[in-house]
């Protein structure tokens, strides 16, 4: 995919922590969504770690619904280090992005939504988006997961990708072969006549692909989609079974 010398990889990033996270909210109403934990770790510790174990060193976090919990049980957090940035009015995801823009500087940089659950492949995911990053081509390079692979996810899917990985929308009448696994790099010209206030980044998408400059890779791994209660017990036994399956090839080794 890239047509000159792969960019450096992101060493800043974005986690989307501010939603409402109302189906959730049936199984763990005491906790905001970035909270609940997945075999034993809070959802938003998972993007942590991963974020971190790609080389990540700063990372913006906003808040709202429980705000004050998120902050305080990420307190003790060495890496990356976080900034905390308090929206009293959902901005949602665009107007989000946009308010940390100041911290997040003038190179591409990730964006992960704090329940962005995934397993890797035969290599890094974020590591993947870094190589694949072409700066001269792309506004914002999205993770795809192939629908069918996808664990608990019973949508239409999202996206079309080309050969190249330029991706168009589904439209109405149509079952797209990837959705938005939550996991991008954005680049700030993305934000270039934005609006002030909430806005959803679908409406910065739409303007890459009028461009052609919105790209997919398809994920290689594992992905969960843990929106919902059930999702999030089907994550749970297929995160065991993961685990359970990383043990027995260790002790073949």
């Amino acid at each position: 995919m890239p047509s000159s010398a792969p960019a450096p990889a992101p060493r800043r990033a974005m986690v989307l922590a501010a939603g409402l996270g109302l189906r959730m909210r049936a199984a763990r109403a005491d906790l905001p969504k970035p909270l609940v934990p997945v075999r034993g770790r809070a959802l938003i510790d998972h993007a942590l770690d991963r974020l971190a174990e790609a080389g990540v060193a700063e990372a913006a976090v906003n808040l709202h619904h429980m705000g004050e919990k998120i902050r305080d049980a990420l307190a003790g957090r060495a890496a990356p280090r976080l900034t905390f940035l308090a929206e009293p009015t959902l901005l949602e995801t665009g107007g989000g992005v946009a308010n940390a823009l100041p911290g997040l500087g003038p190179d591409p940089f990730y964006v992960v939504n704090s329940d962005a659950l995934w397993l890797n492949g035969p290599s890094d995911a974020l590591h993947r988006l870094a190589r694949a990053w072409d700066d001269g081509r792309m506004d914002a390079l999205l993770l795809l997961s192939p629908v069918w692979a996808a664990i608990a996810y019973d949508g239409r899917g999202d996206f079309f990708m080309d050969q190249e990985g330029v991706l168009r929308r589904r439209r109405e009448w149509e079952v797209a072969p990837f959705l938005f696994a939550g996991v991008q790099i954005l680049h700030p010209r993305l934000f270039d006549g934005a609006p002030a206030g909430a806005f959803s980044l679908n409406r910065l998408y739409d303007r890459a692909i009028e461009a052609g400059r919105l790209y997919g890779i398809a994920h290689d791994g594992r992905w969960f989609h843990v929106g919902t209660p059930d999702g999030l017990a089907l994550a749970e036994a297929a995160l065991a079974d993961a685990a359970r399956e990383a043990g027995r090839e260790a002790l073949e080794l």
